[in-house]
């Protein structure tokens, strides 16, 4: 897979003349070299329906009067640039008013995407329907009359359906197109038979041709769903909505996956579709780092004029980021992430969760608040699933809500029996049926505090913050230790009164009544407990002492981490292995985004000097050198007697890659 991609769209309507007239193809090269593109996705069929080719299977756009596609791969192959061919699969606007039997329906009769036909948009197809076989027959075209380099399909995914094919298949199953289950499953059943299909028209003419089914999100803990592609195009436009915690939750679970993956970016200010809006160079600088430092490739979106004209500012402006990936290369392919902790995501415990199916699509906060506050902490982690090896770490987290079955706890206590160690937030732990804990983590569960906001008295003195009681805004549990089964790191402190309206104090809560209600965080053989769902909390709220609390039972339970660094929270290090060449990267990134408006902007890269990082390698060999890529400047390095390495970053500015080369 090429590092330097660009995801070209061209969303185009026939209301618009003179499609692709300015197409040159020395222009073409040059603004892609311009870019330095190693790789460029190019169009056969668009969300309007149109294709940009002479077809069989599907109908030129009427404005366009070439072989755009073709004249496009062309050129782009005589500069060694690879072609991957993009087909929109869900979205087929001309086809939709033609045929709108064969579209998503909901159990109200509305379309998907937008509800009806006189609203301006796209409406997304069910592939439970002929389309599918058209679909095919675009797909085979494509393939069989073109040097496709991969073929990226786009808008598909798992869909709820109640069209009247899906509600004839459910009732010829036995099946009640009522009952919400039933509709789950055909949907499953839907797109894996789509995927399987996909597959064999593209290996009937290319075997092995890369695909990539594209749905905005891979579900953790659905290997069977990700494993239907290639590869993984992990689509994460920070100003697009996404934000900028988004791509390392999902790069961290990719990573463990086993299959090569790129993130992708966008040059626009906003999202797809825009038109004249740039991002600042040095946010492509560091989207690109970004990817680089989570074991993947990069791409960066752009949308074609209609004319066929490239962008000079566009291309302009990727060359500033992918200028500097092309140099570093070299150190950051075959690379597999080192972490100490595995977080299992609360997405796939719920997947895997008997009868977690039902709370597909309930709110999720803990995933993205444990990712903010392990990259803030610095710590070395993987978002893993239940089919994860979970011996493979040194500290397993269950965030906030992840219920245990038998099966689960079999697993985790096989872990805790090898030395690892739990930390276990606000409902996690608890059985099935919410009624007791199913792991043996020293404490009985009483039940849900009834006080809200409560408070919180820690036993330590958290390491940014004075002592105090701190306020706990969330929902807190109830719990007691065993006998001589722990201790407690902190107590509960409950307020006079809940807020009510007859017993209110001051504009927001109730104060604390200043007595012992109970641990609210213990400590026992197994782990730590916080009482508290901290991860969601901080993903909403940002309360410092939320971060205070996990970091503190972090240096409890992993009091030696593979790194160390003074790097500021907003600070980003990751490690990876690059086991060919026998050296370890350390990628350490700084940038601090800004909310304007809606949109979190990066302009100034706010250099840093003297980071200092002290590493314990898993693979303790001989250290050969320390240098920075790709300027190979030696770094002096010390190593102490236990065999930690420790060395100086003397200036980082965006991104830095300190390379350990073994001996």
């Amino acid at each position: 897979m090429r590092f330097r991609q660009v995801h070209l769209d061209f969303h185009t309507s026939e209301a618009i003349p003179g499609i692709g007239r300015e197409f040159s193809k020395a222009q073409f090269q040059s603004m892609l070299r311009t870019g330095h593109v190693d790789s460029v996705t190019v169009f056969s069929k668009c969300h309007h329906g149109w294709a940009y080719h002479p077809s069989e299977a599907n109908e030129m756009h009427p404005q366009l009067t070439f072989d755009l596609l073709g004249e496009m791969i062309a050129a782009a192959h005589e500069i060694g640039v690879r072609t991957p061919v993009y087909l929109s699969a869900g979205l087929d606007e001309k086809l939709a008013r033609r045929h709108p039997e064969w579209l998503i329906r909901d159990a109200e009769d509305r379309t998907r995407w937008v509800k009806d036909f006189m609203t301006p948009g796209y409406h997304e197809f069910c592939m439970n329907t002929p389309y599918l076989d058209l679909l095919l027959a675009q797909i085979h075209e494509a393939v069989s009359r073109y040097e496709a380099d991969g073929i990226f399909l786009d808008i598909v995914g798992v869909r709820k359906c109640r069209c009247q094919y899906c509600v004839t298949a459910l009732r010829a199953a036995g099946r009640d197109p009522r009952d919400e289950a039933a509709v789950v499953a055909l949907g499953e059943q839907t797109y894996l038979h789509y995927a399987r299909r996909v597959r064999e028209t593209i290996d009937a003419v290319k075997p092995g041709l890369p695909v990539y089914h594209n749905n905005g999100h891979q579900q953790r803990g659905r290997r069977d769903l990700v494993q239907v592609n290639s590869h993984l195009e992990l689509e994460s436009l920070p100003t697009g909505g996404w934000g900028y915690d988004h791509f390392p939750l999902s790069a961290r679970y990719a990573q463990t996956l086993g299959m090569e993956f790129l993130g992708m970016t966008g040059k626009f200010h906003t999202s797809w579709g825009e038109f004249g809006g740039y991002k600042h160079p040095n946010a492509l600088r560091f989207e690109t780092a970004l990817s680089l430092a989570h074991g993947a490739r990069c791409s960066i979106g752009d949308q074609l004029h209609p004319s066929g004209l490239m962008d000079e500012a566009t291309y302009a402006l990727i060359g500033t980021a992918y200028s500097e990936v092309k140099a570093k290369e070299e150190w950051c392919s075959g690379v597999t992430a080192v972490a100490d902790i595995a977080v299992l995501s609360l997405e796939a415990a719920r997947e895997a969760c008997p009868g977690g199916q039902a709370r597909r699509g309930e709110r999720n906060l803990a995933d993205a608040g444990v990712v903010r506050m392990l990259t803030e902490g610095h710590y070395l982690y993987d978002i893993v699933d239940t089919f994860s090896d979970f011996s493979a770490y040194k500290v397993l987290i269950l965030p906030d809500e992840v219920s245990v079955w038998p099966e689960l706890a079999d697993a985790i206590e096989s872990f805790t029996a090898g030395g690892g160690k739990l930390l276990v937030t606000g409902c996690s732990g608890l059985n099935l049926a919410g009624n007791a804990f199913a792991l043996n983590m020293g404490i009985t569960w009483l039940g849900e505090n009834p006080y809200q906001p409560a408070y919180f008295k820690p036993y330590f003195t958290p390491g940014a913050l004075l002592p105090a009681s701190f306020v706990m805004y969330g929902e807190g549990q109830l719990i007691e230790l065993q006998e001589g089964q722990g201790e407690a790191l902190g107590h509960l402190e409950n307020p006079y009164f809940n807020r009510d309206v007859f017993t209110f104090c001051s504009h927001q809560h109730t104060p604390g009544a200043m007595e012992n209600n109970g641990p609210g965080m213990t400590e026992s053989s197994s782990g730590i407990y916080i009482a508290w769902k901290v991860f969601s909390e901080y993903a909403e709220a940002g309360s410092l002492i939320l971060k205070e609390l996990v970091l503190h039972a972090l240096s409890r339970l992993l009091p030696l981490p593979s790194l160390r660094t003074n790097l500021p929270a907003r600070g980003i290090t990751t490690l990876q292995y690059q086991q060919a060449e026998q050296r370890y990267v350390n990628h350490l990134l700084y940038a601090a985004p800004a909310l304007k408006g809606r949109i979190e902007v990066i302009e100034d890269l706010v250099p840093l000097h003297d980071i200092t990082v002290s590493l314990r390698l898993p693979s303790p060999g001989p250290v050969h050198r320390v240098y920075l890529a790709p300027y190979m400047t030696e770094l002096p390095f010390t190593l102490s007697q236990d065999g930690e390495i420790t060395y100086t970053i003397p200036y980082l500015e965006n991104h830095q890659m300190a390379v350990i080369e073994l001996v």
